[in-house]
C-alpha cells in the first residue's frame, strides 16, 4: 500500500495520458486532449527517473507503450465491431443517390453535347448546354468567351470540352 501511495502521482499520470490519448482518437485533430495526454505521460516518466533512477523510467516508458498500444486496439476494435461501432459517433453507410445523398450530378449524358462558353476559359470557365449552365475546362489552351464547344469527356464534376473551330 506503501508503494501506490508514494507512487500515486506516476499512476494518475499514466492513466489519464492513455485516457486522453484515446479520447483524441475520437476527436478530429490534433487538440487538448491529445497534447495534455503526450505531456502527462511524459511527466511520468520524468517523475520515475527523478525518484527512482533510468531504469525504472525505462520500465514506465515500455508500460506507457504496452498499454497504450492495448488501448489503442481496443478501441479501434470496438469502433469497428463493438458497442462504439453501434453509435452515432461513427458514420455507419455510404452516400447512395436513391437516398438522396450524391457528391456530384451525373453528367455523363452531356458527352458529344455542343454550347457556347459563357466566359472565357483559362482553361476553366463556364459554358452552356441546351440551356443548362456548367462548370467546364479546356484541355489547357484559351477558349473565348462566346466560342462554340463540344463536351469531349466527363470524368466526376470535370467536364472537359474543345473548341469546336468546324462551326466558327
Amino acid at each position: 500500500m506503501e508503494f501506490i501511495a508514494e507512487n500515486l502521482a506516476i499512476i494518475i499520470c499514466v492513466v489519464v495520458g492513455i485516457a486522453l490519448l484515446i479520447i483524441e482518437m475520437f476527436m478530429p485533430g490534433f487538440g487538448i486532449p491529445g497534447i495534455s495526454g503526450v505531456i502527462l505521460l511524459i511527466v511520468s516518466v520524468y517523475l520515475t527517473w527523478t525518484r527512482h533512477g533510468t531504469l525504472p523510467a525505462l520500465g514506465v516508458l515500455a508500460v506507457e507503450i504496452g498499454l497504450g498500444s492495448v488501448a489503442v486496439a481496443l478501441s479501434l476494435r470496438s469502433a469497428s465491431k463493438g458497442k462504439l461501432s453501434k453509435s452515432p459517433l461513427v458514420l455507419k453507410g455510404g452516400q447512395s443517390k436513391k437516398e438522396g445523398f450524391i457528391a456530384t450530378e451525373e453528367k455523363g449524358s452531356f458527352v458529344g453535347a455542343q454550347g457556347v462558353t459563357l466566359t472565357p476559359l483559362r482553361p476553366a470557365g463556364i459554358a452552356e448546354f441546351n440551356g443548362e449552365r456548367l462548370n467546364v475546362v479546356s484541355a489547357g489552351e484559351f477558349v473565348p468567351k462566346g466560342a462554340r464547344v463540344t463536351v469531349r469527356e466527363v470524368e466526376g464534376a470535370r467536364v472537359l470540352v474543345e473548341e469546336d473551330v468546324t462551326n466558327v
